[in-house]
Order: C-alpha cells, then sequence, then structure tokens
C-alpha cells in the first residue's frame, strides 16, 4: 500500500483561496512614495538604506559625491585586487587565506595559516553513518535544499548547539565552513543517484593535505584528477564569492536572524534559504542558458552585428525567455565595473585556453562589450552598466565538468564565510534585536458575527 502523500497537488479549494488572497491582499503601489516607504529598503536612486555597520567588507562604486566609479571590494580593509595578486605572485591557494581574514580581521602569517588549514582539515569529517541516514534518505531535487537539512540536523549532533558564546559559535562557524563541500557534494551524489538514475554512485572523503577548491575537485570526480589551472581557477571563485557587504540578501539575513538569539545552525539554514532564491544566487545559470541559446541562434560568433541584433532582440523580449533582459549584465550596486567579474575574466580565459573552449570565451568578451552599450542606448542608463560577476562564473562551472545543480550550492560553500563573520560580528556588537517598522495601511472595521455573515 502506498501512504506517500503528494504534496505538490493543487487542490481546486487551494486554487480558490490562492485567488482570495491575490485579490484581497494588494497594496497600492503608489501608497509606498505617499507614505515615504522604500520598498526593499532601497531609495529611489537604488542605494540601500543604511542599517547597520560592518568591518568584515565594503563595496566601492560612486565617489564621495555621488559619481559613479569603477568598482572596487574591500575584505577588512584590504582590496581583493591586492589580495589577488599576493596569491598569484607566491602560487597558493586563497580561500583558505580569506577564510582567516574575514573571521579575525587579519591576514595571517605562514605559521598562522598553516596552523588555521590544519584546523580546517580537522573539521572535514561528519558524523557517523550520517552521509548514510541523512543525506542518502529522501534527496531532494534541489541541492540546497539539501544542505539546509544537514545543517539544521547536525544541530542535533552537538553537544552545545544553543550555546552562543563566542568560541563555540566560531567552533561551529569553522567546523559548517570545513563540511559545507561534502555537504554539498554528497547531496549532489544521492540525488544523482535517485534522482536521474545514475548508476555511477561513488563517495570521496576529503584529504587533510589539500586546499578546499582540490577537495572539491577530488571528491566531484569519479577519478579524483583535476589539473593545476582547475584547482587554481575554482580556488579563485571561491575568494570572489566569499563576501560581499553586509547587505546582500543572505548577509542581511545573518544579522537579522542572528540578533533574535537563535543558533548557529537556525541562522545559517536561514542564509540557505536565501541564496537559494534565484534573484540571489542562481544568476549564473540564467547566463549559461542565455548563452546556449546565443550560441545556436547567432551564426557566425565572430560576426559583432550579427551578435548585436541578437541582443537587441533578447532586450525587447522576442528572444531567449522574453524577459527583456540579458542576464549577467548590471548589478545593484555596481555600475560601471564589477570588480570580481574583472578579477575573474583573466583565469576564465586561462582556463579556456587549457579545455580548447577560446571561440566561446571571445564570444563572452564580444558580449561583455556589446551587450552594455545596447542596454544604455535602449534604456537611457547614463550612469554606466557592466557585466557582473555572474556573467563568467557559469561558464567556468561548465569547463570544470560542474553540474548546473551545483552552482548555487558552489556560491554558498564559499559566501559561507561571509555568513560566519557576520554572525560572529552580530554577536560581538549587536545588543538588540533587529525590527523595521512597517506601516499598517488597512482601515480599521468592525467585527461581524459569522452567523451574521
Amino acid at each position: 500500500m502506498n501512504t506517500k502523500r503528494d504534496y505538490s497537488a493543487l487542490t481546486p479549494e487551494i486554487i480558490a483561496l490562492s485567488k482570495h488572497c491575490s485579490e484581497d491582499c494588494v497594496i497600492d503601489k503608489s501608497l509606498y512614495g505617499i507614505h515615504k516607504v522604500n520598498r526593499g529598503l532601497r531609495d529611489l536612486n537604488g542605494n540601500g538604506v543604511l542599517t547597520g555597520l560592518t568591518e568584515i567588507s565594503e563595496i566601492q562604486a560612486k565617489t564621495p559625491d555621488g559619481e559613479s566609479c569603477e568598482g572596487e571590494l574591500f575584505y577588512r580593509g584590504y582590496n581583493v585586487k591586492d589580495l589577488v595578486s599576493g596569491f598569484l605572485k607566491d602560487e597558493r591557494f586563497g580561500f583558505e587565506e580569506i577564510v582567516y581574514l574575514l573571521l579575525f580581521g587579519s591576514l595571517p602569517n605562514k605559521e598562522e595559516l598553516a596552523s588555521f588549514c590544519d584546523v580546517l582539515a580537522s573539521y572535514r569529517s561528519l558524523p557517523n553513518s550520517f552521509v548514510r541516514d541523512i543525506i542518502m534518505k529522501a534527496p531532494s531535487t534541489d541541492i540546497m535544499n539539501s544542505i539546509a537539512r544537514s545543517v539544521l540536523t547536525l544541530y542535533s549532533y552537538d553537544n552545545k548547539p544553543d550555546d552562543t558564546s563566542l568560541p563555540n559559535v566560531l567552533r561551529q562557524c569553522l567546523q559548517l565552513i570545513a563540511m559545507f563541500p561534502q555537504l554539498a557534494l554528497y547531496a549532489y551524489q544521492a540525488y544523482d543517484y535517485y534522482k536521474k538514475n545514475n548508476d555511477q554512485f561513488f563517495i570521496h572523503n576529503p584529504l587533510p593535505e589539500l586546499s578546499t577548491a582540490e577537495n572539491i575537485l577530488h571528491m566531484l570526480r569519479q577519478d579524483m584528477s583535476y589539473t593545476p589551472t582547475e584547482a587554481r581557477v575554482l580556488d579563485m571563485a571561491l575568494v570572489i564569492h566569499a563576501e560581499h557587504g553586509g547587505g546582500n540578501n543572505s548577509s542581511f539575513t545573518t544579522h537579522v536572524v542572528t540578533s533574535s538569539g537563535t543558533d548557529t545552525y537556525s541562522a545559517i539554514a536561514a542564509a540557505l534559504g536565501s541564496l537559494k532564491g534565484p534573484k540571489h544566487g542562481g544568476a549564473n545559470i540564467k547566463v549559461c542558458h542565455m548563452f546556449n541559446d546565443i550560441k545556436s541562434a547567432v551564426h557566425d560568433w565572430k560576426d559583432e552585428d550579427e551578435v548585436r541584433h541578437y541582443l537587441t532582440k533578447i532586450l525587447h523580449g522576442d528572444a531567449f525567455d522574453h524577459s527583456g533582459l540579458i542576464y549577467g549584465v548590471g548589478h545593484a550596486v555596481y555600475s560601471k565595473s564589477d570588480p570580481r567579474a574583472e578579477i575573474f575574466k583573466g583565469f576564465v580565459h586561462m582556463l579556456a585556453n587549457e579545455k580548447g573552449r577560446e571561440d566561446e570565451f571571445r564570444l563572452y568578451d564580444t558580449v561583455e562589450r556589446i551587450a552594455p552599450q545596447i542596454i544604455s542606448d535602449e534604456r537611457k542608463i547614463y550612469k554606466g552598466v557592466s557585466v557582473n560577476v555572474d556573467f563568467y562564473s557559469g561558464f567556468v562551472y561548465q569547463m570544470l565538468g560542474i553540474p548546473e545543480e551545483l552552482f548555487t550550492p558552489l556560491f554558498a560553500i564559499a559566501r559561507i564565510t561571509g555568513w560566519s563573520a557576520h554572525r560572529l560580528e552580530e554577536l560581538i556588537n549587536g545588543n538588540r534585536i533587529i525590527r523595521p517598522a512597517y506601516k499598517a495601511i488597512s482601515p480599521r472595521r468592525e467585527y461581524v458575527d459569522i452567523s451574521k455573515r
């Protein structure tokens, strides 16, 4: 007897109730202006409403006079471009160093970094039978949901889950940072085996001598092999996705939930739920789908006029998904340039050369040059518009053979660092629950007994 319930069923009663909800719960958009409410905590010029202070990172996209300028990103006061230059100079992996910097506020020396890497390596182990009992059972079609479920379940394996003292929360954060690659990759293997009926099931344990980027490739691939270039490019992806200011949706979620006094697992699960949203963490998938469409529709990728014509059709809503959006171009904060995209582009080119996909890279380069011109002209955007980090990241993951189901989880593997730093910052500096105000606009009503309705 099959007792499994179909939770996706939309009964006529649910359809009717949802129609009732949609008709009676609409707020007149003009009221936001009348009451001076900044929707989405952004003013009419797109500037974020200040809700807090942070030392963790800074985004610079405007001059002190309010003029648009080339974008810059700072981690704990260090320009990310300078940090990356240091990694390249010494040919070392950078993500673990960034984790140290964002959590503790200073760059480590060689001895401190080596000791810290040992700490992370010691935490790269899940509880006994966790993979079998938690990850393998009831695999989800969305890996972000699987990670969130695993994070919440880890609460039950912690002897001090509700202890919000700084040493205990730091221990929890470091364990989650170390475990996230396994939580994501093992969840994908379960999904691939049970949901996609792939008969090549394997689980590889991480190795203590490998970096985070190396371990991801080691655990992802059946033969556990990877090239130095592949590991270097993936490491750089983790570096530039590790943090992006306290105002991004998932980091702000971390602050809000942390301010309630709840446990680390609940706070990080909430951040995962935020990042899962396609408006936050899924843009690179849309970029890949768009480029697949461009590659099939444009006959000569080197013909800039043909590329321009098709991009114009996309912008007008006459091609691709008819949304009128050229994905990967434009950003809520950056206008003239996204420093993360600038940093990443050189690594993308290097990987494309190794993979023999230079023609595709040149197409990306062409779209990068042409699309902002078209958008600026068509939409009359004078402050400037440029490609963002999502423009290239999906292409990189494709070249690395990473399935689309892991694109957003890879973002989470990097951003758990920023979330942890923001949780610690809120615990150290915040002593009040974050509670913004909403203005009620519903008219007063007189209650009528149900027998008279």
